[in-house]
């Protein structure tokens, strides 16, 4: 059983002392009146990772929140620490923020509800677990890392009943919720294709290119917990933070980092966000010198069982569902919505058609919202899951260079083994799921 929260016993303190006639004035302020949040109504937040995107993204998103209290930050570097604390300080104007550099003391803390997980991809999931095991509820970065941790993850999130969001603002972004139910209402006729674009190449920050000499590990930064169940490798300033992105012992590329976003509208409009593809096949140019071995330019195929093809390939962002009666789509990221004929863009969505499940107010206000009902979050580790499946397995099939059947009942291959090796990954002692 979960324990009691500090939220849910002050509200049984308030109404036993309203029973009993206790004397007692308790100021508007601490209860929550006049459209104040009580102190002990607030959800505790712990956020582990606070470079650029942990901060600007979340710890900058949950201050903005009047129900959440960020009370701790983590981070491996201690450069990113301080930023981090000084945000959460200013954000609140004063100095309470603690901070720590392993994460295992910000889930250790009895008085933390909720965590918030901005790391790089390799560590997504051993977090999430940890932090689920130990009654936290949790709002992690997508995507996974692999398909078998993807597994893992539902179990422990199922068994400890966590409130688990992927993070992802698409299912708030109009333009991906108002295609999508388009598509799922019959506006372009049955669905048959969808074409997806990511970036191709690497977005890389800091100028680091080409092969890379060891170096000393700058003071201040917990490299071997950075790796944590990453191979080990002699650090390199081009490895780390921002630019993980493009080595695969972190992460896929441009492949994961945005087709977690496009990908699951697409998912989304095809009403296979709770199954995947069963076929795929796919090239990929995975650069051979240089620190960097991530795909740079893709072009991947995927067949579902409902008959509807789906595309993948590197040129810019963009998507597009076609159908036997049109087309909707949009170019750009939060590109304007686009279709053909016209009119479909006009259509109303009447009160009987399905309405897709959506929070105009960002992922952060929707898992605020869902801690304290405990009811599913927009992007659910089930739905999160499977769309990091698609785009790991488009990632294997082009590291095979061959076609892929794929079981999405049972998340197997069936009988090949040599894919079914490139599900999961050995993690480095002493670090396990």
């Amino acid at each position: 059983m979960r324990s009691i929260r500090r939220r849910d016993f002050l509200r049984g303190a308030v109404k036993a002392a309203g029973a009993v006639g206790f004397a007692y004035v308790v100021p508007s302020s601490v209860l929550g009146l006049d459209g104040a949040v009580s102190p002990s109504n607030k959800i505790t937040i712990g956020c582990i990772g606070t470079g650029s995107h942990g901060i600007e993204m979340n710890v900058n998103s949950f201050l903005q929140q009047p129900d959440a209290r960020i009370v701790v930050v983590c981070d491996v570097d201690d450069e990113h620490l301080k930023e981090g604390q000084k945000a959460v300080n200013e954000g609140y104007g004063n100095r309470d923020a603690a901070t720590y550099k392993d994460w295992r003391e910000v889930i250790a803390r009895k008085d933390i509800d909720a965590v918030m997980i901005s790391t790089p991809d390799h560590w997504h999931v051993p977090m999430s677990i940890a932090a689920a095991k130990a009654g936290k509820d949790v709002q992690c970065e997508k995507p996974t890392l692999t398909i078998r941790e993807g597994q893992e993850l539902i179990k422990v999130v199922r068994k400890y009943n966590t409130v688990f969001q992927m993070s992802t603002e698409d299912r708030s972004v109009y333009v991906y919720h108002r295609m999508a139910e388009l598509v799922r209402n019959g506006r372009i006729g049955k669905l048959h294709t969808i074409k997806v674009g990511l970036p191709r190449g690497y977005w890389i920050k800091g100028g680091y290119h080409g092969v890379q000499k060891p170096q000393p590990v700058p003071k201040g930064f917990d490299y071997d917990m950075w790796l944590g169940p990453a191979p080990w490798v002699p650090y390199t300033p081009g490895r780390c933070h921002w630019n993980f992105r493009w080595i695969q012992d972190y992460s896929e590329g441009m492949l994961s980092d945005w087709g977690a976003h496009l990908v699951d509208t697409a998912q989304w409009g095809n009403d296979t966000e709770h199954t995947g593809p069963i076929e795929i096949e796919g090239r990929g140019v995975f650069p051979k010198n240089g620190l960097y071995d991530a795909a740079t330019k893709f072009n991947i195929r995927y067949r579902y069982a409902n008959g509807v093809t789906m595309i993948v390939e590197s040129s810019e962002p963009s998507i597009r569902f076609e159908g036997t009666d049109g087309w909707v789509g949009n170019v750009g990221w939060r590109g304007n919505l686009e279709a053909e004929p016209k009119e479909i863009l006009d259509s109303v969505i009447g009160p009987n058609e399905i309405h897709l499940y959506t929070c105009a107010a960002g992922e952060h206000r929707n898992f605020l919202d869902c801690v304290k009902s405990r009811k599913s979050p927009y992007f659910p580790v089930e739905i999160g899951h499977r769309c990091c499946s698609v785009l790991h397995l488009g990632n294997i099939a082009m590291l095979l260079g061959r076609k892929l059947k794929w079981y999405p009942g049972r998340e197997e291959f069936g009988g090949d083994d040599e894919a079914s090796r490139m599900l999961g990954r050995s993690m480095r002692s002493p670090w396990n799921l």
